[in-house]
């Protein structure tokens, strides 16, 4: 930095930095207006118009240091291993950047949308340079990097507008189990929220330990709150039929087995008043 520099320098200098803001400020919005046109479901606008605005108001800092006497070059290659850090930090937001554009071009989700990413479930609120702000039906907001949703799987509950949900549920063995699934069948469609189109089944699903269980598999609408009402009225609906018809659902149980005339098991009533445990 020279040593006379004058005001006139310094007030040039802020005013470039100032125009620099101003002119990213006008390119956001026009960006915003041309590729969003109005539509509060597209971010590609946003997107845009912030990595814009960004690379402007850059251009405008390091006009406006010149202008004063401060040469970036060098004073990018004094900062050494920080320069190196500083270029991959940038590579990262690159790489976020890129794939924000692309989650704009495939569009697997808008704002608004209920989605699984990973291990996250939640509501689209933003997508900004470098993330996908998620909040999650916990209450909480998640930041989730553009390029790791762009790789991971990715579920719209939103897009979808009904889903399948698969209840077990065990009965005795010496259970009908033709009555069991005509009851179960019957529960499950007077159930609120139960889809009758696609109807719902029963199927006897596997031989348990303790029981005979069957799978009671219904639709209803794809949202994640939906889904756990459903689920929750459909529960009660099962067990409610399952105790007027007197089909038992079994505690887990245990058979122990010790060869022929190998053991013998005594088993010893407590007298009253004793310690049945001694």
């Amino acid at each position: 930095m020279s040593d006379d520099v004058s005001l006139t320098q310094v007030l040039l200098a802020l005013g470039v930095f100032a125009g620099g803001i101003a002119v990213a400020a006008m390119l956001r919005v026009l960006l915003v207006r041309l590729l969003d046109r109005g539509d509060a479901d597209r971010y590609a606008g946003k997107l845009v118009g912030r990595f814009v605005g960004l690379v402007v108001v850059m251009i405008g800092a390091v006009y406006a240091l010149g202008l004063v006497g401060i040469r970036v070059g060098p004073l990018l290659g004094a900062l050494g291993v920080g320069g190196i850090a500083l270029a991959f930090a940038a590579q990262d937001i690159l790489q976020n950047f890129v794939a924000g554009v692309l989650l704009q071009v495939r569009r697997p989700f808008r704002v608004g949308d209920q989605i699984r990413s990973g291990e996250f479930d939640g509501v689209i609120r933003d997508v900004n340079l470098r993330t996908v702000e998620l909040t999650t039906y916990d209450g909480l907001t998640v930041y989730l990097p553009n390029a790791e949703v762009l790789k991971a799987p990715i579920v719209n509950y939103t897009r979808t507008p009904n889903s399948r949900t698969s209840l077990t549920v065990g009965v005795a063995y010496d259970t009908d189990l033709r009555q069991a699934r005509e009851t179960l069948q019957e529960a499950c469609a007077s159930a609120e929220g139960v889809r009758e189109d696609p109807p719902p089944e029963v199927w006897v699903e596997e031989f348990a330990d303790s029981s005979i269980n069957l799978a009671v598999r219904y639709w209803h609408r794809a949202d994640i709150a939906s889904m756990w009402r459903v689920r929750s009225a459909v529960a009660m609906a099962v067990k409610e039929a399952l105790d007027r018809a007197e089909i038992t659902i079994p505690f887990p149980q245990s058979t122990l087995w010790f060869g022929p005339g190998s053991t013998t098991l005594h088993v010893r009533q407590p007298q009253d008043g004793a310690d049945p445990e001694a």
